[in-house]
């Protein structure tokens, strides 16, 4: 059993669940090569309609990268819907200051301002996720509030 400080309500959980699903909405799109270019060509008419600037014309290199990442972020929000742990919080909120600071990076060097609508919603997700890590708490780290036998790391005990 690993113990750490964690927080262990269940409205945290709800929050990482709820991030979660934020995930699984806004990266759906990005996927797959032909659900990306739908939502490529999407946000640039939004980004051009309220001047916030357009994206770079789609190319493969790009597409790939679009739908690496929307391919690990889907899979890493179904695990946080189906089955949330507290260690599920810290490591998103970790990621999306990371996120986060790539879309800062971005938009300080002429990236479309449209990004600005991930980059608010990343930081205020990960901020809302890590805060409660910096109160002393201690519990299981891979403990399911639910019950006793998602002790082990993996649901189940070893042999």
């Amino acid at each position: 059993m690993i113990r750490h400080l964690a927080p262990s309500r269940h409205a945290y959980l709800r929050l990482v669940r709820a991030s979660a699903w934020y995930d699984l909405v806004v990266t759906a799109g990005f996927a797959t090569p032909w659900t990306y270019a739908l939502l490529h060509d999407a946000l640039s008419s939004l980004g051009g309609r309220f001047g916030l600037g357009v994206l770079p014309a789609l190319d493969p290199m790009q597409t790939l990268y679009a739908n690496l990442m929307g391919s690990v972020v889907v899979v890493w929000a179904l695990l946080r819907i189906v089955k949330p742990l507290p260690v599920h919080g810290l490591l998103d909120g970790v990621a999306r200051t990371l996120f986060a600071t790539w879309q800062a990076y971005a938009l300080t060097h002429g990236a479309t301002r449209l990004l600005w609508l991930f980059f608010v919603v990343e930081a205020a997700f990960g901020i809302v996720q890590l805060v409660p890590w910096w109160r002393p708490q201690p519990t299981n780290l891979t403990v399911d509030p639910a019950g006793p036998a998602a002790e082990h790391p993996l649901g189940t005990e070893p042999q």
